[in-house]
């Protein structure tokens, strides 16, 4: 398997932050990376977070939530959409299904979904398909200065 560096460890291991990585072997033939990371690494879904980016009135913003649950575009605001894939690789500086809310390109504004608050520790892409790091949400929140609430839909 590829190197288990990439910026997202690199700004953890920089801000001195505990963190642990875990790699599996992604199939690209997964409907969903996120779940696909819950299943190899046999963690409850809660637990796992993926990192979706959008375009706010257009400004960028990335959002973490449970991979089982799905992003409520109305909590960001009115004139909210998904961010086309091109224009959020090209600023983060990962490839979709492996960007992470660390260490991007371009640090963006960030929302962490308060269920995160819910667990000693949470699982986000490490940067790449395949990788994901493990840390303390308060850490994920502190490296990334997201501001916690309410982005998943009802009921989820």
């Amino acid at each position: 398997m590829a190197s288990r560096e990439t910026p997202a460890t690199r700004a953890a291991r920089a801000a001195g932050v505990e963190f642990t990585v875990h790699e599996y072997a992604h199939d690209p033939r997964a409907d969903s990376y996120g779940l696909e990371a819950a299943e190899a690494l046999e963690q409850d879904p809660a637990r796992v977070f993926k990192t979706l980016v959008v375009d706010a009135a257009g400004d960028l913003t990335v959002c973490v939530v449970p991979v089982a649950a799905q992003l409520d575009l109305g909590a960001i605001g009115k004139r909210t959409t998904m961010a086309p894939t091109q224009r959020a690789e090209r600023v983060t500086g990962y490839v979709a299904g492996g960007i992470s809310p660390l260490g991007q390109r371009k640090a963006l504004p960030t929302l962490v979904d308060e269920t995160a608050l819910e667990h000693a520790t949470v699982y986000v892409s490490a940067g790449r398909r395949g990788l994901e790091i493990e840390l303390a949400p308060g850490d994920l929140i502190a490296l990334t200065r997201a501001r916690v609430k309410r982005i998943r839909r009802a009921g989820a």
